[in-house]
């Protein structure tokens, strides 16, 4: 039986982008939409200004929108809010019941809220029960990380056996990252800005808490130092990030292609259906990745990796990594999530939502 969901804020970028992924998902079933209350009350194909490049699904398009402050049905909820609008309505609904699974920033350094991207830290759901002690609540919230993080941590996860020490980040992300409309055209076309609002303290705190260790309900970050310049580039889709990484014990290139190539998440992350059948992908060519040919691999789940080579001025290595910043780096891993809470039967038995106007 398919598990109806809800979108919160449904009609942005990322809001559409749920919608598409989960279009035919034997899973989950789009039944509520949900937005801010200018568009509520409206079918939601009158309330969108559709911005992909696949149709509208029919189905969806003649859902009602409802409001933030509304009654859902839907157990499961999935959240492309902005984080000043995040904080209180996620935290609303996950009391009543619901499970809510967040590409915004607003929970992500709480501790007891977890960072999830399934392949690299699975274990870190068990958070959820401290949350709902410690809070309260009777559902919960789980999110995935800022849209940069995601390449940085897939690609460092089947390094972590070689304890990665300092890291310098230098980020080309794609204009989709700043939402629709984005960066004004002026601004970005013939340009690079090198500046994006907290994105650098993003990538310095967020990677140490996902790639950390769970036990006893808390994680404890790697410790790991992060330099990090985050920069906005003319491509639509898809963050690319140089690497530059010294380790605390010696490693040779052999070492470090053969950790990516066999990586894989615990099981049961390999099996679930958003799941790419590599997490990581490897490229030998001296230029690659690049975002026009590698953002879908996997479905835009993969994380594409290459020229790796030495740095000698750090005494480490450096290389390139790359993932769909609107799929892996947003919806793509919240659907991901969602498919671990119910394979790790959170969502087996339906808890009573008791609903109450905000």
């Amino acid at each position: 039986m398919s598990i109806n969901v809800a979108i919160l804020g449904a009609t942005g970028a990322v809001g559409q982008r749920f919608i598409q992924l989960l279009e035919n998902h034997p899973w989950f079933t789009v039944a509520e939409v949900v937005a801010s209350e200018r568009s509520a009350g409206k079918t939601y194909i009158e309330a969108t200004n559709w911005v992909l490049t696949t149709d509208m699904p029919e189905r969806v398009a003649n859902l009602t929108v409802k409001p933030l402050d509304g009654i859902l049905d839907s157990t499961l909820v999935f959240s492309a809010l902005p984080s000043s609008v995040a904080k209180d309505v996620e935290a609303k609904f996950a009391a009543e019941g619901h499970y809510v699974c967040s590409n915004a920033s607003a929970y992500r350094m709480e501790p007891d809220v977890p960072i999830l991207l399934p392949e690299v830290n699975a274990g870190h759901i068990h958070l959820l029960a401290r949350q709902q002690e410690e809070r309260g609540w009777k559902g919960g919230i789980i999110t995935n990380s800022n849209c940069t993080s995601s390449p940085l941590v897939m690609a460092l996860a089947p390094l972590r056996k070689f304890q990665p020490e300092a890291l310098s980040v230098v980020s080309m992300q794609a204009i989709s990252g700043a939402g629709y409309p984005g960066v004004p055209s002026l601004d970005i076309m013939d340009n690079v800005i090198p500046f994006i609002k907290n994105e650098e303290e993003k990538l310095g705190l967020e990677p140490a808490k996902m790639l950390g260790a769970y036990a006893n309900g808390q994680v404890t970050p790697l410790s790991m130092t992060v330099s990090a310049a985050c920069n906005r580039v003319p491509v639509i889709d898809s963050h690319l990030i140089n690497v530059t990484i010294r380790f605390a014990q010696d490693v040779d290139k052999a070492d470090l292609y053969t950790a990516w190539e066999n990586f894989v998440g615990p099981d049961p992350v390999p099996s679930l259906p958003t799941a790419p059948e590599k997490p990581v992908i490897v490229r030998y060519e001296d230029n690659r990745p690049q975002p026009r040919r590698d953002r879908d691999a996997g479905g835009g789940m993969s994380t594409v990796v290459g020229r790796l080579r030495p740095a000698d001025a750090m005494g480490g290595w450096q290389f390139l990594a790359l993932a769909h910043n609107t799929i892996r780096g947003a919806a793509g891993c919240s659907i991901l999530n969602a498919e671990l809470l119910k394979a790790e039967g959170y969502l087996d038995s339906v808890t009573e939502v008791v609903a109450t106007k905000a």
